[in-house]
């Protein structure tokens, strides 16, 4: 019987075919928290009377959101996650290696996985064909002390992407059209399926930011196939072990079935406050908005692929007089090959200035809050109200080359204006 990508990861691990809507338990391979969820995971296992972790290979907490820590009180909290760490045997990574999601893709997530994080970006972990799917800090504490969880078996909305990008176009346009089709709660509890011939042809940090944003229009989780592209990733990793192929069938029933055609597409920009108030650059809405921080980074847009783009906007241009530039790697290994390249000198060169890999800006706990009445535009994966630490300012989400473009005019900027 055909089934879709995330029936297919469920049957094979309970041994036997489910279905959508059936509720099932499922054991767990992964499971991790951060520093902004790890203290109350800590808090709800010491309630369950927790004397230590059944499979603590399974488990890990992150510091990456306040990285490195700016008050008192967050640093009294990675001192608990720390301690707690130390104390049970589970694996920290530590400040200044980089977001969970992108560490996780890096390092751990393997095709056919059960991945359960807290953190509702999580789902980017399905980039490379696991279930990843974010849940709140009680369900993420019972995770990691039975390494088991249950769940709902998703209804599959599958979206058949072909076409070449025109220039200026990228993942991120894509996305921020489909969400902007769909709306913010169309996929609500359903796994969004990404194939078609420009999946195939995107390498897998390109394809990240697909499931990335699945939670962006509700989703439980973003698959997408594992294929050659995760192979060559994999091995890229030093992890050609964990490679499998793994897909949906394409015949299989599904909710929902969306074509998009990616070379029709131009430059997206999602209004605040919502991601899906997405509109073409060229709108009429978007004339003349000032644009007072660029953000690029964030575990939605923060790969080197990203940076490589913007960088090749501002080579040899000065940022707009009144606009701030600020970048964030998503991972230490990330920090190190924009070493390599010459991409921060770029950046800074230009008049911008670079952090050291982490959440950063995005979810203003960090450097780069906005002041009142100002507007930032940014790679990242959400502009709800106060997003950034303000609710007083706003928020535009867009891909790495018009936040770069933008960067350069002070105003919100088509990025085939200035790609050369």
């Amino acid at each position: 019987m055909p089934m879709t990508l995330v029936e297919r990861i469920l049957s094979e691990k309970v041994g036997e075919s489910v279905r959508p809507g059936q509720l099932i338990m499922v054991p767990v391979d992964q499971v991790f928290a951060h520093d902004l969820s790890g203290p109350l995971a800590i808090t709800q296992l010491k309630n369950l009377g927790f004397s230590g972790f059944k499979q603590p290979d399974k488990v890990r907490f992150f510091l990456d959101h306040a990285s490195p820590t700016s008050t008192v009180s967050a640093a009294n909290e990675h001192k608990t996650i720390r301690e707690f760490a130390d104390e049970y045997g589970v694996e920290l990574i530590d400040v200044g290696e980089g977001i969970c999601h992108q560490v996780v893709m890096e390092r751990y997530a393997r095709p056919g996985e059960i991945v359960i994080g807290g953190d509702s970006h999580t789902c980017m972990g399905g980039v490379l064909a696991a279930l990843a799917t974010g849940m709140g800090s009680t369900d993420v504490a019972v995770a990691m002390y039975l390494c088991r969880t249950w769940m709902r078996v998703p209804e599959t909305m599958r979206f058949i992407i072909s076409g070449e990008l025109s220039k200026g176009v990228y993942a991120k346009d894509v996305m921020l059209h489909i969400i902007g089709q769909i709306g913010s709660g169309g996929a609500t509890y359903r796994a969004m399926e990404f194939v078609g011939p420009t999946i195939d042809s995107w390498p897998v940090p390109i394809r990240a930011t697909l499931p990335n944003m699945a939670v962006e229009a509700g989703g439980k989780c973003g698959l997408c196939p594992s294929d050659e592209q995760s192979k060559a990733y994999l091995e890229s990793q030093g992890r050609p072990q964990d490679y499998k192929p793994l897909a949906g069938d394409i015949d299989a029933p599904c909710l929902f079935e969306m074509k998009v055609d990616a070379s029709s597409l131009e430059p997206q920009v999602a209004l605040p406050h919502n991601v899906d108030l997405s509109v073409g650059v060229t709108d009429a809405k978007l004339k003349n908005v000032r644009v007072h921080q660029v953000y690029l980074g964030t575990c939605t847009n923060g790969r080197i692929e990203d940076f490589r783009i913007a960088a090749s906007v501002l080579k040899g241009q000065k940022v707009a007089k009144g606009t701030r530039l600020v970048a964030t790697p998503a991972s230490r290994s990330v920090y190190l090959e924009g070493l390599k390249e010459g991409v921060w000198e770029t950046i800074i060169t230009a008049g911008g200035l670079v952090n050291s890999p982490g959440c950063g800006a995005c979810p203003g706990v960090q450097t780069g809050i906005l002041g009142s009445g100002e507007n930032c535009l940014s790679t990242m994966n959400r502009n709800f109200k106060g997003r950034m630490g303000n609710p007083e300012a706003s928020i535009y989400l867009a891909s790495p080359a018009t936040c770069a473009a933008s960067a350069l005019t002070g105003i919100v900027t088509d990025p085939r204006e200035v790609i050369k």
